[in-house]
């Protein structure tokens, strides 16, 4: 007996954008109000202005519900269509029940639904594995989320941390193309650099306590700053090489959102032409972690840095260390 397999791949490609933006905006005074640093030195080391945080009516759940029905009306995707829920994240408080499932059923979706858990480079793993999915016939449309609440997970008295972090959330519907719309990736992870992001204490009590009475995320920034913008270019060139696509066919770049200094340095690495739009999100927003590639891809949207149909390379990278990259075409902005 032969098992049916669907035979006829199909192109994939975003069809809908969406995301959430807590209202409260945090500037880095008030950030100071409690860390031992300044606004200058905050915007010297890392570029941040503000970043927003999630109020106490914004949860985790409700930012991707918010995030996921402008991306379903962008695309004009009703939920019956949806076969999957991806949601990247990596401050979903519980291993069990995961988010996803949750997020579904807010949404009136009956369909498979998964967390995935990939750093700062969810969101682009999520891509991936949802433009598999479509591309291969498994699902005719896939939902995917990013989306972190970092605030909750944060020492505000750690000067490595506490005024990079922010919350928000961004969605993406993947579906049928009739061109590519979402390239190959390129992808991979580095186990042996696990120490330069971690969250301590873990739920299992594995690492060591710190004071804090919850969980709270630790880096070694200057050890992420050496890696990411070097590594990361390598990463990018293999993306390009995959899609078929040279820097000079590029509109945008669409990093991942986690230090000005550290895509300023990427962009350069790359070798990107002075006429690619560069994504710097980061300024108003912070570091979203697996939320911050389709913040920046609305921002760049709304801001008229980008148009619907340009080509953007997304490159993103985290704890793991993870990383991700691929080459897509802007999708369609939901408000």
């Amino acid at each position: 007996m032969t098992i049916q397999q669907p035979t006829d791949l199909t192109h994939a490609a975003m069809l809908g954008l969406g995301v959430h933006r807590p209202e409260r905006v945090v500037t880095n005074d008030e950030i100071c109000e409690v860390l031992d640093s300044s606004d200058e030195w905050i915007q010297t080391r890392s570029g941040i202005r503000t970043r927003r945080f999630a109020g106490e009516d914004e949860t985790l759940i409700g930012m991707s519900v918010s995030a996921a029905e402008k991306a379903l009306a962008a695309a004009g995707v009703g939920a019956e269509q949806v076969g999957c829920v991806i949601v990247a994240t990596s401050t979903h408080p519980e291993h069990t029940p995961a988010s996803a499932p949750q997020v579904a059923t807010a949404l009136g979706i009956n369909a498979a639904a998964f967390d995935i858990s990939a750093g700062c480079a969810g969101f682009c793993h999520a891509l991936n594995l949802a433009a598999s999915m479509v591309r291969s016939g498994a699902e005719s449309h896939v939902l995917v989320i990013g989306v972190e609440q970092l605030s909750r997970f944060m020492d505000p008295t750690d000067r490595g941390t506490a005024f990079i972090f922010a919350d928000g959330a961004g969605a993406v519907v993947v579906g049928p193309s009739e061109s590519a719309g979402i390239g190959p990736t390129a992808w991979g992870s580095d186990g042996s650099q696990a120490h330069v992001i971690t969250q301590t204490p873990s739920c299992m009590g594995a690492r060591e306590h710190t004071d804090a009475d919850h969980p709270v995320v630790q880096m070694e920034g200057t050890a992420v700053f050496r890696w990411a913008p070097f590594a990361m270019a390598k990463v990018a060139h293999e993306a390009l090489d995959l899609a078929g696509i040279s820097v000079d066919d590029l509109d945008a770049f669409i990093p991942h959102q986690a230090n000005l200094r550290i895509t300023q340095t990427l962009a350069k690495n790359i070798q990107l032409p002075e006429s690619v739009a560069v994504a710097t999100d980061v300024v108003d927003s912070g570091n979203t972690s697996a939320a911050s590639v389709p913040l920046a891809m609305e921002a760049m949207l709304r801001n008229d840095e980008a148009a619907v149909g340009d080509t953007a390379l997304l490159i993103a990278f985290g704890a793991g260390l993870s990383y991700a990259g691929q080459v897509v075409t802007l999708p369609p902005l939901g408000q």
